[in-house]
């Protein structure tokens, strides 16, 4: 479906109709069509041309907003929520081998890194981290976005993390779900305002650290004291500008410690919690056997094999920055995912289109991190809900117009 903007203005063109490819100077790829009436009097004083500004990107965009830190799983989630929608995502064919975005049939993934006005050079020079808004081109990222939703295909600038560099910007046409995700999808208001939904992945400072050393060790070459330099010196500007924007998520999954081993070091047995906000349209949170009652259970026995320490799940209502949430919280890990189905079973309001899909999902991705435990379930389920959402906003919109025809 093509979009179109009509302005006016005060000009005698020479012809009666023109158009005009272009490019905007944010990068916005576009078609202008005048549309010219001859006015009957002499004088072309009052003559006002039709300018109509038009793309023919799919006007059915829903924006998705995942925020959370560095070395979060912000990679392994967008994996699991691609898949949930169908066929893999990979880097735009034929473009940066260094870009970020992530392109499958349904969705594109952008990383916000992509946003950064400084480069690595330049925010040491400037003595600024990377979370520090100063070093983000928000004015861009929301009129990139905006123009995305709106099914205008952009040039959307490339963050090199390899070389620390800005590339030269790639080309990104409207999908039927964009993803932006890094540290700062809902800070600026603006952008905000763009989400038809968001998420935030809350994760304690003790798995933090644990995750982090696991990655840039052994996937970046990192040294301990490196990662510990670079946590300390991130922590002021990550509770100032990061961590403050999870008051505006719809979903929160939040890891932590576990709390079935007393006084637990090792951070290998993870406790888990979605908080799910009420009364966001067209999202309706997932309850264990009795919505709005407060529930304990243990699972662990004939049905679902738990060895030491076991796996214990609560749900009940809670308050979370003066909002009204529902919280299911897992704590503790599978031994064998094909019994997942299990407690599959016993969750409502979980979106899957069959019996049994979230168990296919997660023996699916069995090798992703966090397969065993909350934060792999709980992504899966966040990705049905997503999908869900996606699905109903696509039915409201087709509906629309034909009660204003019948009207």
């Amino acid at each position: 479906m093509a979009i179109c903007t009509v302005y006016t203005t005060k000009l005698n063109p020479a012809c009666s109709s023109f158009s005009t490819p272009s490019k905007t100077h944010l990068g916005f790829h576009q078609k202008q069509v005048v549309f010219y009436k001859k006015s009957s009097s002499r004088s072309t004083r009052g003559t006002s041309p039709y300018f109509i500004t038009c793309s023919a990107g799919d006007s059915q965009t829903i924006v998705i907003g995942l925020a959370a830190d560095s070395g979060c799983g912000k990679s392994t989630f967008m994996r699991r929520l691609t898949s949930v929608f169908g066929g893999a995502a990979e880097p735009p064919k034929g473009g940066n081998p260094d870009s970020n975005t992530l392109i499958s049939d349904t969705t594109t993934v952008i990383c916000l890194d992509d946003y950064h006005s400084l480069d690595r050079t330049g925010r040491k020079e400037k003595g600024v981290t990377a979370l520090d808004p100063r070093a983000n081109n928000f004015d861009l990222m929301y009129e990139q976005v905006k123009a995305l939703k709106d099914g205008v295909a952009v040039e959307k600038p490339i963050y090199n993390h390899v070389t620390g560099l800005l590339d030269p910007p790639e080309l990104i046409k409207p999908p039927k779900i964009l993803v932006i995700e890094g540290l700062h999808p809902m800070f600026d208001s603006r952008v905000r305002d763009l989400l038809d939904f968001s998420i935030y992945l809350d994760i304690s400072n003790e798995v933090k650290f644990a995750w982090k050393i696991q990655r840039d060790m052994a996937e970046r070459g990192h040294s301990l004291e490196s990662i510990k330099a670079s946590i300390e010196a991130r922590k002021p500007d990550f509770d100032a500008y990061i961590d403050t924007q999870k008051q505006y998520a719809d979903t929160v999954i939040e890891v932590l410690p576990t709390q079935l081993i007393p006084d637990d070091n090792e951070g290998k047995v993870l406790r888990v919690k979605l908080i799910m906000k009420e009364g966001v349209e067209y999202f309706s949170p997932v309850y264990l056997f009795d919505e709005g009652s407060t529930i304990s259970w243990i699972p662990c026995g004939r049905k679902l094999t738990c060895s030491y320490p076991g796996i214990k799940f609560t749900y009940g209502p809670d308050a979370y920055f003066s909002h009204e949430v529902s919280v299911l919280e897992m704590d503790g890990q599978f031994d064998r995912l094909d019994e997942l189905i299990y407690v599959e079973s016993h969750l409502s309001n979980i979106s899957t289109k069959f019996y049994g899909e979230v168990t296919q999902q997660m023996l699916k991705h069995a090798d992703f991190p966090g397969s065993n435990n909350g934060t792999g379930l709980f992504q899966t389920i966040v990705g049905l809900k997503i999908r869900d959402l996606f699905e109903q906003i696509i039915a409201s919109k087709a509906k629309t117009p034909v009660e204003a025809t019948k009207a």
